[in-house]
């Protein structure tokens, strides 16, 4: 039988930035690989030259995430159909479609209609900082936690289809290690590892000192190649600058890798790190 894989993200890139790896490599050993994008990256900046054919910031987006999804091999994307809420402080805040002022349990309702229509066999999504604290990624976390919670409950939105509980619930996280490495040789290349990002707007330190336990690593050096070709696809938000550089040097040095902790079935103690997802489920 084969397996299923759907990973529930807030935007455009995250896909391919975080996930890349995973979902392509999942995808090449013929896994159904789909993801769910809560918005399609309104608030994200883009130049005017990237806008140029496109009537707006949401229909360039969508177009670098479905060029990027053929590269990771997904068989399908959906949309939740919120609206970018921005990094915290902008005016996309206040935007009454924003995904941050919708009811966790709306959203949640949304998510469980594709679990229970795809039947997954894992679900993965952010981690409770939300990778970088994005108020999107937090948000979408929580609704994804209360989806997958709900997805086997027949009185939680019944009109969402048939209960269905997937097997395993996972968070992406970014690697400590990766996050200390980057904070001591950013300076050495005079850049301040408080303002990184394409608007400065991400602060590594403070990020280095969350430590969430890996549960699984995987290795994604045998799909490299589509990850760097579905990063590129998104031109607007830095393409394949996200993957060169500093940061592509220390990933060079330290290996293609994708770190994850499950959050359910529970962890027990002694838990060694898994290679693979679908271990033991």
């Amino acid at each position: 039988m084969t397996k299923t894989l759907l990973a529930v993200l807030a935007h455009p890139d995250d896909e391919s930035f975080g996930l890349g790896g995973t979902l392509a490599l999942y995808a090449q050993r013929g896994y159904e690989t789909y993801y769910v994008c809560a918005t399609r990256g309104e608030a994200g900046a883009a130049d005017p030259e990237h806008l140029q054919g496109f009537k707006d910031t949401a229909e360039l987006r969508t177009h670098e995430l479905m060029n990027a999804a053929k590269h990771l091999g997904l068989k399908e994307v959906f949309f939740l159909g919120y609206r970018d809420s921005g990094m915290p402080g902008m005016d996309a805040n206040q935007h009454p479609d924003a995904q941050i002022n919708h009811p966790i349990e709306e959203v949640a309702e949304r998510v469980v209609k594709y679990i229970r229509e795809l039947k997954p066999d894992v679900v993965i999504t952010f981690d409770p900082i939300g990778g970088y604290k994005h108020p999107d990624h937090i948000h979408i976390h929580h609704a994804t936690v209360l989806a997958f919670e709900k997805s086997g409950d027949a009185d939680f939105h019944p009109e969402a289809g048939a209960p269905f509980k997937p097997k395993a619930l996972y968070y992406q996280i970014f690697p400590r290690w990766f996050l200390r490495v980057m904070t001591r040789l950013m300076p050495l290349f005079g850049k301040d590892p408080s303002k990184w990002g394409r608007n400065g707007d991400i602060n590594l330190k403070e990020l280095a000192e969350v430590d969430f336990p890996v549960h699984v690593r995987l290795n994604t050096r045998s799909v490299s190649e589509q990850k760097n070709k579905a990063s590129a696809a998104h031109v607007s938000q830095g393409g394949m600058q996200m993957r060169r550089g500093l940061m592509g040097f220390v990933t060079r040095l330290f290996g293609e890798r994708e770190d994850f902790m499950r959050a359910y079935p529970p962890v027990g103690e002694g838990h060694s790190t898994a290679r693979d997802l679908f271990d033991g489920i």
